[in-house]
């Protein structure tokens, strides 16, 4: 076990428990741990602040009103970030950003843990990474990425402050970099051409346990001064994750053949050519992928007992893919705070969460809203689907002949809806009478697909507005090939049924509203 200040030392001499009801600081909130970390503190006790470089880029974070936010970096003056502050974490990670990146995480550390001293802050957290430092006389070492979050672990230990380092591997869950680049190769790639650190062994860990950590450990004064490692109950090969992942996704067996002449800098291009990743952060951590993380010393087991999710469990409540067609998580009951830590943040990236095709469209009118949405929610049976309906009955027949549910289902009434009601080869997933409709498809296909109408009134009351959102979330190569093949025929379904809905409303204006939501 690593300590950061002589491990004989009583972590209590150094008043570094802080208690819920404390102002906490978070930097790093608009990153993908930060912005979860966030309301595990609120649900905790804790009051935060954030420091944030923009601050627009929270504004629609789901905490946003309950946490102080302020504009600043780690690199510039953050002496008023730090008035009334008890316990700052550092999740600020520069991989990437810039040619000189890893000495911007020196700097921005050095500042950060002197501000934070000045301010008599009484704990650091910081989340680093795992990989054992190599030996003063070794010929190699551990990438740049891996020596760069030690590294930072080290400068900010050299002060006055005791500072928690927790480090991690691959963390397990939707936004994760490490996680997305596995999710992205293994969907798209059913034969997949590897380097020999597709051997290397890893011990991943569920997002819901990192952040349990994280919070925790700042009421435990045993965690003081220490660098602690934290995994989840299995070490895993990145092969036997890929298999795991295509077998947890619904996904046929994928071949993973790994060949000895692929250097880091040829599979960074590689991942760059399957997955949305951006070259600058896919290198960096493709280089660590040679070196083994694992935890050597799981002492936090008995500092923060709990239990820990397996890989299997971690990726099947990341997948999520239970509501609104985007990948909102299930932690089976297990939720901090009544909320699903993986859920996506407005925050994260537009490379996480996977891959989700849609197409949108947006009509104004000015026929009343409850009239849109009676219309919007009278569609299928017998009522068919409007200006397209012979090629949704098309549609229909091809799925009967693959031994698809097809439109014989109808409607169980013509008017009325409530959620878990047939829809043809749709079902009700979500009702907000007079404003929200979600339909999830039951016809045979190579993913998930949800139709949806929204309903937004004007603030003027004159009219409204109808949103029409079509989104699928294709499964390997051949979800996104049945994308592109019936992509032409979206061109004349989509938009003619949007036109349609509103046209049926406008036309009803003079006669009474026949549509209800039960």
């Amino acid at each position: 076990m690593e300590t950061h200040t002589d491990p004989t030392a009583d972590p209590s001499e150094h008043s570094s428990t802080v208690a819920p009801g404390a102002l906490v600081l978070v930097t790093g909130a608009s990153g993908y741990i930060g912005g979860r970390l966030v309301q595990e503190l609120l649900d905790a006790g804790y009051r935060v602040r954030c420091l944030v470089r923009t601050p627009a880029k929270v504004d629609a974070a789901p905490w946003r009103r309950e946490a102080d936010v302020v504009q600043g970096d780690v690199e510039a003056d953050l002496t008023g970030a730090f008035d009334g502050v008890e316990a700052a974490y550092y999740l600020v990670h520069s991989i990437g950003a810039s040619p000189d990146w890893v000495d911007r995480e020196r700097r921005g550390a050095e500042n950060f843990r002197d501000a934070a001293a000045a301010a008599g802050v009484r704990r650091i957290v910081y989340l680093g990474g795992l990989g054992e430092d190599p030996p003063p006389d070794a010929s190699g070492g551990l990438s740049a990425h891996l020596t760069s979050r030690h590294e930072v672990g080290h400068v900010l230990a050299d002060g006055p402050v005791p500072v928690t380092e927790l480090r991690a591997a691959v963390i397990i869950g939707s936004g994760s970099a490490s996680f997305e680049m596995l999710r992205y190769l293994v969907e798209v790639l059913p034969v997949m051409v590897t380097p020999k650190w597709v051997d290397t062994r890893c011990q991943p860990i569920a997002v819901r346990d990192v952040l349990r950590y994280l919070v925790q450990c700042l009421a435990e004064p045993r965690t003081a001064s220490r660098v602690l490692d934290i995994g989840g109950p299995q070490v895993l090969t990145y092969r036997q994750m890929m298999t795991t992942y295509a077998e947890a996704a619904g996904l046929r067996r994928r071949i993973v053949q790994p060949v000895p002449v692929l250097t880091p800098r040829l599979s960074s291009l590689w991942v760059g050519l399957v997955t949305p990743l951006p070259p600058s952060l896919a290198r960096p951590l493709i280089d660590s992928l040679v070196h083994e993380v694992v935890v050597h010393d799981d002492v936090i087991t008995e500092l923060l007992p709990g239990p820990l999710f397996d890989y299997r469990t971690a990726v099947e409540a990341a997948l999520g893919k239970m509501h609104a067609g985007a990948v909102v998580t299930s932690w089976a009951g297990a939720e901090l705070g009544g909320r699903r830590p993986a859920d996506p943040m407005p925050t994260d990236p537009g490379w996480s969460g996977g891959t989700v095709l849609a197409d949108r469209r947006t009509r104004h009118t000015e026929a009343p809203c409850d009239a849109v949405f009676a219309v919007a929610s009278s569609i299928g049976g017998e009522k068919g689907w409007y200006g397209s309906d012979w090629l949704w009955r098309i549609r229909g027949l091809l799925d009967t002949l693959i031994g698809g549910v097809g439109l014989r289902r109808g409607r169980r009434h013509p008017t009325e809806l409530r959620v878990g009601d047939a829809v043809d080869f749709w079902r009700v997933e979500a009702i907000e009478p007079g404003r929200l409709l979600r339909l999830r498809a039951e016809m045979k296909l190579p993913g998930d697909a949800w139709l949806e109408w929204r309903v937004d009134p004007d603030p003027d009351g004159t009219g409204c507005t109808l949103h029409q959102l079509a989104r699928f979330h294709p499964r390997g190569l051949l979800g996104r090939a049945y994308w592109l093949s019936v992509a032409p025929f979206h061109r004349f379904v989509f938009p003619g049924l949007v036109e349609s809905i509103v046209g049926e409303a406008e036309g009803a204006q003079t006669r009474p509203t026949t549509g209800t939501v039960a």
